[in-house]
């Protein structure tokens, strides 16, 4: 059998392994931030409904433009935004890939502020940009003075700031983002993956006179539609155009399109869920504290704990009970969903048993 590096692959690809978190059928998933509350089954049938009507069109390609969409996605992001200042994409993480393969490349070099979201070097890596992650202050927070301080240094052509942050938690505030947009002339991206979870102004606010700043969201946690693959961004007209140029065409299928549509049209119910994920996030970090251990303030549907001496451990004996939660990078600590009242109530107890 032919292994990975008996072909010509390229260089710089060698000894690397594809990316994902671990995906075992246990009963309680807290490991990769979906939303836990799933899908009410009246939303599931307008969804089924809208998929069944585009489906007797599949002989022909979908709409490429997908004006139908971005306007649903304008008109539920407010802000006086249209149709043209939207994109769309199979997850945000395509959405990101487009944003690199238009603005980053060979001899370009993008930036963010670690511990962050770590499918950033891999895109950077498959579209052969330059990728470089400064630290963030002990407390995981961002100063503007620091993050135009690390800008005038480094000097990139793109700054990722992930808010808020995964898998901290953390939110960025808006004069950051500002300070990261004046400190140079290249491009910002925003990641509010989770901003639906954050009490905190979004960066949507900005954009009207700032033509460089472009900021990414999902579908896939607060409208728990992760199964479905639908991340967008709203942004300068220019940048939208610049992502069409460097796009696959018919990118976004019509049934995709459909679903996404349906979904939009059920928003309200679709969102009802994030007062109770807030609500058992805020008790995954009461709870964690009473056992001795450090919760980081959360503006997301998670919480990053510190204070596990082995986290390994920690997670396979959480395993072994039919939990999983994430394994990070930073030292001592595990990322965990906040997931439905009965799952907190479990993990809770098991974590008091494992650790008394």
């Amino acid at each position: 059998m032919t292994n990975l590096e008996d072909l010509p692959i390229r260089s710089d690809l060698v000894g690397q392994v594809p990316y994902g978190a671990p995906q075992i059928d246990v009963s309680i998933k807290l490991n990769v931030n979906e939303n836990t509350h799933g899908i009410p089954e009246s939303v599931a049938l307008k969804i089924v409904e809208k998929t069944a009507h585009a489906a007797i069109g599949l002989n022909r390609y979908p709409d490429r433009e997908f004006l139908a969409l971005r306007g649903a996605f304008a008109n539920f992001l407010g802000h006086d935004l249209t149709a043209e200042q939207i994109w769309a994409a199979n997850g945000s993480n395509e959405v990101l890939q487009q944003f690199f393969q238009a603005f980053g490349g060979p001899s370009r070099k993008a930036i963010s502020f670690g511990p962050t979201y770590s499918m950033y070097p891999n895109i950077a890596r498959t579209t052969l940009t330059e990728y470089k992650e400064l630290p963030r202050q002990q407390d995981f927070s961002l100063s503007a003075d620091y993050v135009a301080e690390v800008i005038g240094s480094e000097k990139p052509d793109i700054v990722i700031l992930c808010s808020p942050n995964n898998p901290t938690g953390t939110p960025i505030d808006l004069d950051v983002i500002d300070a990261a947009y004046q400190a140079f002339d290249g491009m910002v991206l925003v990641d509010e993956a989770y901003q639906e979870f954050s009490t905190g102004p979004s960066a949507i606010s900005l954009l009207a006179a700032r033509p460089r700043l472009v900021v990414s969201r999902t579908m896939s946690k607060a409208f728990a539609f992760a199964g479905a693959r639908v991340g967008y961004m709203a942004a300068d007209p220019a940048v939208v155009d610049a992502m069409r140029i460097v796009r696959l065409p018919y990118h976004l299928s019509a049934l995709t399109q459909a679903a996404a549509l349906a979904a939009l049209d059920s928003g309200e119910e679709l969102l009802a869920s994030i007062p109770q994920i807030i609500s058992q996030r805020n008790r995954i970090s009461a709870g964690f504290g009473k056992l001795g251990l450090r919760a980081y303030p959360s503006q997301s549907n998670f919480v990053l704990v510190e204070g596990f001496e082995d986290p390994k451990a920690v997670f396979e004996s959480l395993l072994a009970k039919e939990i999983i939660v994430r394994e990070v990078s930073i030292p001592g600590c595990l990322r965990i969903t906040a997931g439905t009242e009965a799952e907190t109530t479990k993990l809770l107890g098991e974590l008091a048993i494992l650790l008394d």
